[in-house]
């Protein structure tokens, strides 16, 4: 049978953080209705750990039964680090007075970045809340190295085993997309600290995933230096010889050094769903595949696959359609996967929709990767619907569309319409190429790929009367700019803390990120017309969509001014516009009992607009 909205607004989600000496997996689980630390054990049993007001992660800290835990909040981004010791006081997941506090200070972010036996890394902005410092602080005394390298943002970390360099991430403030990688000696005195280039700082390309060989004599990360798609590279430092380990021609790469240094687990992003192999690490020769139990995609990033120890195994997050976020852990040489949670529980032996890969050619000769979702049950149940279209644009822009759980997907599929989720122009995934192809003055080149995806929907039976968009974040954006600038094609919209004017977005967005969205989108001292001239709210009388808006009101990244100032221009003019603000949310709906309360508003709402009339 079908899904019903209730279903997948119960389903809860499981991700993994860590996986310490002794098996034990250190996991996120929303099932309190907010991502909350748990500990699995191996043999499946799991022990709740945190009990915070917001969202939290962390890290086990190596040789000690403790966790470093993140925490904001009420989805302000303020993160502050805090050390729990285990097992959890009382046998009950620790509060925030449980907690022994690490770095606490609301003004600025502290992002934990690396963590080694004894110290860990974060990056923070308290110089001048805009540029991030290194800082490696002693758990012992709480003694703290602050590296104050470049005015610069930081994306990856990590302390080489014998503690001599730290291997950092930095990113460009030029380029999108793109972050060098660079070496600092520890042992140099403190303050004549200074950042070596491993790769040119001045070449448009994207670093990341740093990792060290037990000798701390090279480094494996994966990388687009030079190259159309990511592959993985070695980088020794007595020699400064890079080195090209494992490459595939036309796809995207992603790989993690085991702690032994002998393999390489392997990710091949195929159209958004994942193929891991195990490799050699000094050849990079292919040993084996490691099947996954659904067709889905590995989270590669934020949390990266983490290896035990002993080379052994690896804990993973895993999302597809039919596997909404579990935690898997892969036994590397028998090759087996073990699934740790259930996320599909709340299915309750009901099936979602699973995507259909169509390519959608635009009119300049560019092909858009697009996923279709369609459930036939929910479409018979509810004919009205059956040839109605919902466009749901990613956020980003460099993001990719991948073959996970959305429940905003899958919520649209079973209401009945045909859901679209395009890689436009500026997606991640499909080359260098494709991914810059929107920077900056081509930024509405993006919006053109939705109109060639309407072009397209007659191919697949639908009404193209009956279409509308669905997007959050940069989705936000191209929703609105799809309804301003593409009026006579859309019939409604559902904007997610979305931005509506590049203009106020810059102005008033976090001043860290303002840098970082500049190279993106262009610069207030140079492209301010420009920016005018791309804004939703500058073509504010072409909307005649029915918009809906969904905010919250912490938001450090898009403020809720931009969706406020859409709302009073949309409702100044007599047209209909509904606005929903969370107070307890920030960039997005985190917490379950506010997705359960907009998620079927939104859907009502499309309902209303996109239902065929009486024949």
């Amino acid at each position: 049978m079908a899904l019903d909205l209730a279903q997948l607004l119960n389903v809860r989600l499981y991700q993994a953080f860590d996986l310490d000496d002794e098996g034990r997996v250190l996991a996120g689980s929303d099932d309190s209705g907010s991502t909350q630390l748990t500990e699995i054990a191996p043999d499946g049993t799991s022990t709740p750990l945190t009990a915070l007001p917001g969202a939290v992660s962390g890290r086990y800290l190596p040789g000690e039964r403790a966790v470093i835990v993140s925490h904001d909040e009420g989805g302000n981004e303020q993160h502050q680090l805090s050390l729990l010791r285990l097992p959890v006081p009382a046998g009950r997941p620790a509060g925030l007075e449980d907690l022994e506090p690490m770095v606490r200070d609301p003004r600025y972010m502290h992002a934990l970045a690396d963590v080694r036996p004894g110290l860990v890394c974060y990056f923070v902005n308290r110089r001048n809340g805009v540029d991030f410092d290194p800082v490696i602080r002693q758990i012992a005394d709480g003694a703290e190295r602050e590296l104050q390298l470049a005015d610069a943002m930081f994306g990856d970390a990590a302390i080489s085993p014998d503690g001599r360099w730290l291997a950092l991430t930095v990113e460009s403030k030029v380029t999108a997309a793109s972050a060098h990688l660079a070496l600092v000696d520890l042992a140099a005195p403190a303050g004549q600290e200074r950042l070596a280039e491993v790769t040119p700082a001045d070449a448009p390309a994207w670093n990341g995933s740093p990792s060290w060989t037990p000798d701390s004599s090279a480094l494996y990360f994966t990388s687009n230096y030079g190259r159309e798609f990511t592959g993985i590279a070695r980088y020794e430092l007595a020699s400064g010889q890079l080195t090209w380990i494992v490459t595939r021609d036309g796809a995207e790469l992603s790989g993690w050094l085991s702690p032994d240094g002998r393999l390489l687990l392997v990710e091949h992003n195929d159209n958004g769903a994942s193929a891991l192999s195990l490799h050699d690490a000094a050849s990079g020769a292919h040993l084996r595949d490691l099947p996954l139990p659904v067709v889905g995609s590995v989270t590669d990033r934020v949390p990266a696959p983490c290896w035990a120890a002993d080379s052994a195994t690896v804990a993973m997050s895993v999302s597809s359609a039919p596997m909404p976020h579990d935690v898997l852990l892969a036994d590397v040489h028998r090759g087996r996967v073990r699934q740790l949670t259930n996320s599909a529980s709340a299915f309750g032996g009901d099936s979602p929709a699973v995507p259909e890969q169509h390519d959608v050619p635009a009119p300049d000769g560019e092909t858009v990767p697009c996923l279709v979702y369609r459930n036939p049950e929910a479409q018979a149940a509810a004919p009205d619907l059956a040839s109605s279209a919902v466009l749901v644009v990613h956020g980003g822009p460099e993001a990719q569309a991948k073959q996970g759980f959305n429940p905003y997907v899958q919520a649209l599929a079973a209401a009945g319409h045909t859901v679209l989720v395009p890689n436009v122009r500026g997606s991640a995934g499909y080359g260098k190429r494709w991914i810059s192809a929107d920077d900056k003055h081509g930024r509405l080149s993006s919006v053109a790929d939705l109109a060639a995806v309407h072009a397209y929907l007659p191919k697949l039976g639908l009404d193209q009367t009956r279409a509308a968009l669905w997007g959050g974040s940069y989705g936000g954006y191209m929703v609105l700019a799809g309804l301003a600038f593409q009026p006579e094609l859309w019939a409604a919209g559902v904007d997610i803390v979305g931005i509506a004017s590049l203009v106020t977005f810059l102005e008033n967005t976090s001043a860290y990120r303002r840098t970082y969205r500049e190279r993106e989108y262009g610069t207030l001292a140079d492209d301010r017309e420009f920016l005018r001239s791309v804004s939703p709210l500058t073509r504010i009388d072409d909307i005649r969509a029915p918009l809906f808006i969904i905010h919250g009101a912490n938001d450090p990244r898009v403020p809720l001014s931009e969706a406020q100032q859409i709302h009073a221009a949309m409702t100044e003019r007599g047209r209909e516009c509904e606005l929903l603000v969370y107070s307890d949310e920030g960039h997005g709906l985190a917490k379950r009992v506010n997705r359960a309360d907009a998620v079927p508003k939104a859907v009502a709402f499309l309902a209303r607009h996109l239902a065929a009339g009486p024949d």
